[in-house]
């Protein structure tokens, strides 16, 4: 799995192209404004100094992981900053989730897997008027997470602890629209298919949606290239680590692979 999945990066670094190696206007500007915006953000530093803490953290939990399946959970013990180490998306990655959701400037914004809560500040401090909800499977990871939105004062983040199947269809029926949903846990084709298609009812024009790790396996490859070819979907940008995916009405339909 390892070596297939250095393959891909492989692959990718090979055929992906720049901003200047796009001839669509819409991801050119996204690519230049958005994708390639290193420059430092105040918003930044008090959620990279949490990470900090939580990488430094001894306490040992109890995780408990739906990702193989609905009905199979499986626990173990891991220390806090063994999950902050191994599962909180780099600094780099987190950063531009953040400025994704800035630019789209969302009145909600649904996350799939808080885990400890680092990138859910982010997408909380691009929008601070926004709604943001977020989902964890765990118990205890979603603790943690709490305590990080209470220290970082994000006083508007809805944090709901279960699995994303049981929570997830009736928390898209009570919203009229969905601006910004990000999908970062269960990382199996038929769950992210059906995350997917149990959005599309409410997506329009402005609406972004955002897979995590599609090329962590066989079976995401598969699901990313169902979505890809949905006939609702009229762009998709690859970056590898993550997939956007975008509804544009009036756009030719387009796929596009971008370095980062």
């Amino acid at each position: 799995m390892v070596f297939n999945f250095f393959i891909d990066y492989l692959k990718h670094r090979f055929t992906a192209k720049s901003r200047h190696g796009t001839h669509s206007p819409f991801v050119y500007k996204l690519t230049d404004e958005v994708i390639y915006d290193f420059k430092s953000k105040n918003d930044y530093k008090s959620i990279e100094e949490q990470r900090k803490k939580l990488l430094n953290d001894d306490a040992v939990i109890e995780v408990t992981d739906l990702g193989a399946g609905s009905h199979l959970n499986k626990n173990r013990k891991k220390s806090v900053k063994e999950i902050a180490k191994n599962a909180l998306k780099s600094p780099r990655l987190a950063q531009l989730i953040y400025r994704l959701a800035k630019e789209r400037n969302p009145e909600l914004i649904i996350e799939l897997g808080t885990c400890l809560g680092i990138t859910t500040a982010y997408l909380s401090k691009s929008s601070p008027e926004a709604k943001v909800i977020t989902i964890e499977g765990c118990l205890q990871t979603a603790k943690v997470a709490a305590q990080n939105f209470k220290d970082l004062r994000l006083d508007h983040v809805e944090l709901e602890v279960g699995n994303f199947d049981l929570i997830l269809p009736g928390l898209i029926d009570k919203q009229e629209k969905l601006d910004f949903v990000y999908v970062d846990g269960n990382h199996r084709k038929e769950a992210t298919l059906n995350y997917f298609k149990w959005c599309l009812p409410k997506v329009q024009e402005h609406s972004l949606l955002i897979f995590d790790d599609i090329y962590w396996s066989k079976g995401m490859k598969e699901a990313w290239e169902e979505i890809k070819q949905h006939p609702d979907v009229t762009v998709t940008v690859d970056l590898f680590w993550i997939g956007l995916v975008y509804f544009r009405k009036g756009q030719v339909k387009e796929h596009f692979k971008i370095k980062y």
